[in-house]
């Protein structure tokens, strides 16, 4: 047949039957489906309301559409996901969409996005979902693109900055490099021996006595402590100066810590030296011992080369919400049985509850089950309520506790996927730079290998993949899926 003569054979030669009236027959992925114009007119905009008026336009408007039409059978074939299509169709019917279990969401946005139905019919539950592997594909196109940037070095760069760079990943990357993983293990021993030295110098049969009877520490010790800082500042200043966004630096957490653990040590120096000027030396010794407790802050360093504890740290973060119940449990418990044991404790001569902001003290090692023993009820109402307490305190703490633990899982386990994720991108990507993929010519190929990873050739080569799990931000051309596939 000629395309102008592409016709419904139920329309009455004088076109008075109305497209409310029509039906078409669609063929997704092998699926077959029947549907009305008075279900699809509802939605005008969408590609299968579009379907209805396609044919007068001939073949090039039919199969702008459709990947192929049967005239015979008046059927339009589509190579999509069924799957999704039974799900997407729902709006025609119901006016929103709900996903089904197991397909991939960013996959089913793509299908909503081919059949042009808005993101807005989209149940909110099926949204979350959507947003959660939203910020799954940024982050691992956010690794990939790190891993990227660290591979290539522009020659246009001045030597400064490209020394700036290398100064960076050697001490911020261990995994860049074999003398990077040396140097991260020598910083976590360090951190190691400073924090032993810190309790050792703390052992009186270890200390020296002063000309005026003070105990000191050990000059062996004070020496290692000596390195030790010595160390960490060198660290902490090449790692400042090398730093790509010097105030975000400064403001961050971790190193905070750090000039929290390298500065009591020069403060005390010079208090040592110059305070005894300025003010009476027992004032200056009260400053010192002061800042010698914050030493212990160089311990959470260890947390700089620990994933797991910056995996305790992040789930704890996303706790808020439990722990903010977990308190306000204890809280009210300790409230009411602190309350409770100092009436029923005041009928006793010897009681220990002299009043109810001092029972805060029992209530508390009562019900977080620790019970010291220095304050305890004397008579029977007073222990019938102390046995209430520890029972109610059990309970209190164990309800939150399951969801804190499951909110450390689960994100330890997302951050190994992750992980996962961005290094089998990368595979991909240099297999099919391997392959001619990306460039499609043999010489291209070759400036590849010879230039290897030392300029932007390479990355910029390395941002197209054709995997399953292809992510759009690594790419500055927009790729649309014309097979069937499914994100693994």
């Amino acid at each position: 047949k000629m395309a102008g003569d592409c016709r419904f054979p139920d329309l009455d030669t004088d076109g008075s039957e109305k497209s409310e009236e029509m039906e078409i027959v669609v063929n997704v992925g092998g699926v077959r489906q029947v549907f009305y114009g008075d279900n699809l007119n509802q939605y005008p905009e969408t590609r299968l309301a579009e379907l209805l008026n396609c044919l007068s336009g001939g073949y090039d408007s039919i199969f702008s559409l459709c990947d192929d039409y049967d005239p015979g059978k008046r059927e339009f074939y589509f190579d999509r996901d069924p799957d999704a299509f039974k799900c997407i169709i729902d709006v025609y019917y119901f006016g929103e969409i709900h996903m089904k279990k197991g397909i991939c969401p960013i996959c089913f946005k793509n299908e909503m996005e081919f059949w042009k139905v808005d993101l807005k019919f989209l149940d909110d539950c099926c949204k979350t979902h959507l947003s959660e592997k939203k910020e799954e594909l940024e982050e691992i196109a956010r690794r990939v693109q790190l891993i990227l940037d660290d591979l290539g070095v522009d020659a246009s760069e001045s030597r400064w900055k490209r020394c700036q760079k290398c100064i960076w990943k050697f001490l911020e990357k261990p995994e860049s490099s074999y003398p990077a993983r040396v140097v991260a293990v020598l910083s976590f021993l360090f951190i190691l021996i400073s924090s032993v030295v810190m309790c050792v110098g703390t052992i009186p049969d270890l200390q020296v006595i002063d000309a005026e009877g003070n105990h000191m520490e050990h000059p062996t010790l004070d020496s290692i402590e000596t390195a030790c800082i010595g160390w960490f500042t060198v660290e902490y200043v090449l790692r400042l100066i090398s730093s790509p966004n010097k105030l975000h630096f400064a403001l961050s957490f971790m190193n905070i810590v750090d000039v929290l653990a390298i500065l009591p040590f020069y403060v005390s120096l010079t208090l040592t030296h110059l305070g005894a000027k300025l003010m009476e030396l027992s004032n200056v010794q009260q400053a010192i011992q002061a800042l010698r407790i914050m030493r212990i802050a160089r311990i959470f360093k260890l947390a700089r080369h620990s994933s797991g504890l910056q995996t305790l740290t992040y789930a704890l973060k996303r706790s808020f919400k439990e722990l903010g119940l977990l308190l306000m449990y204890l809280a009210v418990g300790i409230f009411v049985f602190s309350a409770l044991g100092y009436t029923m404790e005041q009928s006793h001569p010897e009681t220990l509850f002299k009043s109810i902001p001092q029972s805060f003290w029992w209530a508390i090692i009562t019900m977080t089950t620790v019970g010291y023993g220095d304050i305890y009820p004397k008579t029977t109402l007073g222990k019938l309520n102390a046995a209430i307490s520890f029972l109610c305190g059990v309970i209190a703490i164990a309800l939150p506790i399951h969801p804190i633990i499951n909110n450390f899982v689960r994100y330890y386990n997302k951050q190994r996927v992750l992980e996962t994720a961005a290094k089998h991108e990368l595979e991909l990507m240099e297999l099919n730079s391997a392959e001619g993929k990306t460039t499609g010519s043999k010489s291209e190929l070759e400036d590849l290998s010879r230039e290897g990873k030392e300029g932007p050739f390479y990355s910029s080569r390395l941002k197209v993949s054709h995997s399953d799990t292809f992510i759009h931000l690594l790419s500055e051309e927009k790729h649309y899926r014309t097979r069937l596939q499914s994100c693994k």
